[in-house]
């Protein structure tokens, strides 16, 4: 097998390796400690800060529209998912007419 074969295959199983880990670490436990708990729920947001700010600091302003409509339709909406699909559907329109 090739190189990057091999790469994808020991990637792919170290992901596995890490998610399965800490849930059997966090299974043993009866009761998960309260900061604990509130550091694990803010890892959604921590995540999608590190996805969001550098296009917001370097984008161009397909980048910036996006964040602009992504953040209008939260307000709105509320949904996560509607707010991803609105801010992607922005960004790739406005990249595919060359603004």
């Amino acid at each position: 097998m090739s190189t990057t074969i091999w790469i994808i295959l020991a990637g792919g199983l170290l992901t596995y390796l890490t998610r399965i880990g800490g849930h059997i670490v966090l299974s043993r436990f009866e009761r998960i400690h309260p900061r604990v708990e509130a550091g694990l729920n803010a890892v959604p947001a921590a995540v999608l800060t590190t996805l969001v700010a550098p296009a917001a600091m370097n984008g161009g302003p397909a980048e910036l529209a996006a964040l602009g409509a992504g953040v209008l339709v939260s307000f709105w909406a509320g949904g996560m998912m509607t707010v991803f699909l609105t801010a992607a559907a922005v960004l790739i329109v406005l990249r595919n007419i060359g603004i």
